[in-house]
């Protein structure tokens, strides 16, 4: 049986970490030089931020961590396009910085 009290708390959890992640990758990504990384790059700080995060402010155990890690990767999209307009692009922070 699909427990959806678990899910729900494992979704709201990832929507604080997507809130987190994505914020730090705006602020790192100007390091990369190559656009193609940077979804790569956000799935591992995601689930990298999914499990501290999970280990540090909540009870929820490993493997759930990992789903936490997925969702807020996944939603990281939304919280972009949200965004859109608000925050600079790869292509206009490696300009900046030349």
């Amino acid at each position: 049986m699909l427990n959806l009290s678990l899910l729900q708390q494992m979704l709201m959890i990832s929507v604080a970490v997507s809130t987190i992640t994505c914020t730090f990758i705006q602020k790192t990504k100007r390091y990369f030089k190559c656009s193609n990384c940077l979804s790569i790059y956000s799935l591992f700080v995601n689930i990298i931020f999914g499990i501290i995060f999970c280990i540090s402010f909540t009870k929820v155990k490993f493997p759930e961590s990992l789903w936490i890690g997925l969702f807020s990767f996944l939603g990281a999209d939304t919280i972009y396009k949200s965004l859109e307009g608000k925050i600079a692009s790869h292509t206009e922070i490696r300009n900046k910085k030349k």
